[in-house]
Order: C-alpha cells, then structure tokens, then sequence
C-alpha cells in the first residue's frame, strides 16, 4: 500500500460547555485540533488528528502544524502498513509534539484497520465490545458542582469525576455534596497535582467511601510524594500528568508510585505508545485506565479502541468530545447511558467532513 495524498486541516473548535480546571483557571472556550486525511493509491481513506493541550505538553499550533506537514511530506515515501517501519520514521519529526504522532499513528491503525477488515478494537485484541465512561465536571462552588453534576447524569452519564486541586478542604466538600445528591453514581476525584503528601492522604481518608480512584494528587515529577500517597491512600491512586511515555511508565511501575496508570493518547503519541504503556501496567499490576483530552470524536475512537482490547483497563475517561458544538466527526460507535459501544465497523469507523 503506498500513500496517494496527505491532507493536513487546522480547525478550531468551540465547546458548549466552558472548561475550567486548577491547570486551566481562565475558562476554555475552544481548542484548536489539526485533521489528518490520508488516501492511497488503491483509494482508501484513513484519518488522524493532533488535539493539544500546551499545559501538560508545552505545544503550540505552529509548532503541530509545522510538525504535521513535515510528516505529511515523509508519509508519502512510507508503506503506512509497516507500521513499526513507518512510525520509526516520523519519530525524529514529532520530537516535542505528541499530538502530531498521535495523529499519524491512528491514521495509520485506521488503514491497518480498513485493510484488514476489522475495527480497531478487535484488531488490537477484541476483548470486549463497550466500556462505561466517566464525565469530567469542571471546577466550581459546590452548589455549581452539584447542579453540574445532576446536569450530566440527566444526559445520560452513570460514573462523574469531578476537578480539584485548588483547595482539599474544599474538594471534599464538593464530593460529599455530591455524594449525597447523587448516592448511586460512582464519583472520581482528579486533584491535578494540587496537593501534599499529607493533603492528599487526608482527602482519600475522608473520602474513601466516596470516590472510586484519586488522580494525580502530587506534582506530576515528585515520584517519590506520589509513591507516599500511594503506600497511605485509602483508595488506589492514579498518576495522570506523571505519565508521558512508555519510558515514565516504566519508572512509575519500578517505583510502585501509583496503584494505576492514566494513558491519553494525545499525550503520549497515540496507540502505538499506549500499547507500550499498558503492557507496563500489566507487567506491574497496575490497572491501566484510557483517559483523553478536550478532543474531537475521531481520537476518542482511538482511546476506545484501546480500551475495548485490552482486560487491564478497569476505568475509562473518554468524554472529551461531548461538549463539541462543530465536530467535524461522525463517531463510529454508540453513546448509551454511560456506555460507549462500538460498532462492527473496520478500522477507527469515522468519517470526518470539513
């Protein structure tokens, strides 16, 4: 198979719902994505796309979009079905930029997919064909908190995590208000590296019989707090902003810092590297869980991918897509009180219109 054309697409996105979070304390009204459309000479048509986030990876548009035609132009010389071959080769282009070998590497899975005749769930493994997401609520007060939170489960969501991080005493509050609105819906607690040892390790005392999972409780370098927290906690850790790569996956799991691992495809470099990282978790015993960013459909087709395959991921955060207003996607799965369903449909399953 060899590579007709590469198209590469910026497009901004507006979300319904603004965003605010201790690492985004100005409200976030839109994102800028960059479409990927690949097409071989035999006429298929695969997609990626870079979604970034400059505070946990340090990108900007420019430097996505100069990483993204650079690999658009070496693609074209690049058999996409070798995909080790072919990924090794655009690794040098996306050093810096995450987000643009996410997008070449599920573009890439999207052709394997398509050449093969198999969604990408059952490609990657097949092990189970839906999963149930979580919802992020944004930051708040808690009577905000609460009302966003019933908000969502009218819409359909069965599991909340809610953002902290700003001040445990609060967090606390803002769950226990939550809890006791809503006390059959599983809640999580992401305090975005916004506490101490000793903050962390009281806020999962005190919540132990609310939340299912902390996440990322220390700052994402301190490994050794991370570990502390975990030896205490009272509910498993997860370590979030901590994991960038196979590589720090392998250091969190030498050091037991965290009872999970959090993989954002966008973040880490997409499936190929998610593999990687899972395979760690494995190795470990730790849970893996497949998390995402404010991003369009298409890369949570991705992250679901990898989640349907794989027995060791125990939690899901896919929702970065609900507040889209103008995606240009049409997912290839289903949303179903909670569920996120795939359908028998090869590769990622999407197609995108801009």
């Amino acid at each position: 198979m060899q590579i007709a054309h590469v198209e590469v697409s910026p497009t901004k996105l507006s979300l319904q719902v603004p965003y605010r979070s201790a690492t985004h304390p100005a409200e976030i009204e839109h994102i800028d994505v960059v479409f990927v459309r690949i097409e071989t000479r035999e006429g298929r048509v695969a997609w990626g796309c870079a979604a970034f986030d400059g505070a946990l990876t340090g990108e900007t548009l420019d430097q996505v979009l100069k990483a993204s035609h650079a690999c658009a132009e070496r693609a074209k010389d690049l058999n996409p079905l070798n995909t080790e071959f072919a990924l090794a080769e655009l690794a040098p282009l996306t050093e810096g930029t995450p987000s643009v070998r996410c997008a070449f590497d599920i573009a890439f899975y999207d052709l394997l997919g398509l050449a093969a005749g198999l969604p990408l769930h059952r490609l990657l493994g097949g092990y189970r064909y839906r999963v149930q997401t979580s919802i992020t609520i944004s930051l708040g007060t808690v009577r905000e908190t609460v009302q966003m939170a019933r908000n969502r489960v009218r819409q359909g969501f069965r599991i909340l995590k809610l953002k902290g991080g700003v001040n445990a005493g609060e967090d606390v509050e803002r769950v226990q208000a939550v809890h006791r609105a809503l006390p059959h819906v599983p809640l999580r607690l992401d305090a975005e590296q916004g506490y101490t040892v000793q903050q962390a390790v009281d806020v999962a005392r005190a919540l132990q019989d609310e939340i299912e999972i902390l996440e990322q409780p220390t700052p994402a370098g301190q490994l050794d707090a991370l570990r502390e927290v975990t030896r205490r906690s009272a509910v498993p850790i997860l370590a979030d902003e901590s994991l960038t790569d196979p590589a720090s996956a392998l250091r969190l799991a030498e050091r037991h810092a965290a009872h999970g691992l959090n993989v954002k495809l966008a973040t880490c470099g997409g499936l190929h590297c998610g593999r990687q990282v899972d395979a760690i978790a494995r190795a470990a015993r730790m849970m893996t869980t497949v998390g995402c960013i404010n991003e369009p459909a298409l890369l949570i087709a991705a992250g679901l991918g990898l989640a349907l395959s794989s027995p060791n991921v125990h939690y899901v955060d896919l929702d970065g897509h609900f507040d889209l207003v103008d995606d240009p996607t049409h997912p290839g799965f289903d949303f179903d009180e909670g569920w996120l369903v795939a359908r028998d449909v090869p590769g990622l399953g999407c197609t995108v219109e801009l």
